[in-house]
């Protein structure tokens, strides 16, 4: 069929002419640098967590120096801290136990860097005497002495009852660092025996699940406890 216009006609696809194509450009991938981030560039932080239960609230993942300062925030906030972030929180206030401070931790209140460094030469003491990795054996610990049940008191009448509940996974780690803190802390408290000692020795007692471990201790009275309470 033939246009109207003068000297025009459809194009047909006989007559397209194959334009040459245009080289591609080459594109380079860029390969992924993987830096090993060690904490405090002395360990490898990158222990496996074998209790199911706590898998998801053990946080150690590779980092240099762990400190968040705060920028943590929303529901379970403190699961994504690193674990010796956690316990050396725990340890600026390693006097207080329930509602009252028993011991005085004011030497530490608010002086993280001092007792960052308290821990340091914890996990150093721990390696020169396990000849391992010292967050391996502080993972081990808090596996070893994560109490699983406890005891709630509420009023029923004129009598107060007790029952037992199971304990939450994030609950079980605070609470096993608070002890962790409070036993070193009154190991060490006018005692010539050093913070940082006294905290190996804990963490070194728990991770073999012996009776030298207040932690470990505290649990089997709570379990106790709780077992009585059914």
């Amino acid at each position: 069929m033939e246009a109207t216009r003068r000297g025009f006609r459809p194009r047909r696809d006989y007559d397209r002419e194959e334009k040459p194509r245009k080289p591609q450009k080459l594109v380079k991938r860029r390969e992924k640098i993987r830096v090993d981030v060690k904490l405090f560039g002395r360990w490898e932080s990158n222990s496996n967590v074998t209790d199911p239960g706590l898998k998801g609230y053990i946080n150690v993942e590779p980092k240099f120096l762990p400190r968040s300062e705060g920028s943590q925030r929303g529901r379970f906030h403190k699961s994504r801290m690193h674990v010796v972030e956690r316990l050396a929180l725990k340890m600026l206030v390693s006097g207080h136990t329930g509602k009252k401070h028993k011991l005085t931790s004011g030497k530490f209140g608010g002086g993280f860097n001092t007792i960052l460094k308290v821990v340091e030469n914890a996990l150093a003491i721990i390696e020169k005497k396990e000849q391992k990795n010292p967050i391996d054996v502080l993972v081990m610990g808090i596996e070893n002495a994560a109490l699983r049940e406890e005891v709630i008191s509420y009023q029923m009448g004129s009598i107060m009852a007790r029952e037992s509940v199971v304990t939450a996974p994030q609950r079980r780690v605070d609470k096993t660092l608070r002890f962790f803190a409070q036993a070193a802390y009154r190991k060490a408290f006018n005692k010539k025996k050093g913070l940082a000692a006294a905290l190996a020795d804990e963490i070194i007692a728990a991770s073999k699940n012996t009776g030298d471990s207040f932690a470990v201790k505290e649990k089997e009275r709570i379990e106790r406890e709780a077992s009585g309470a059914r």
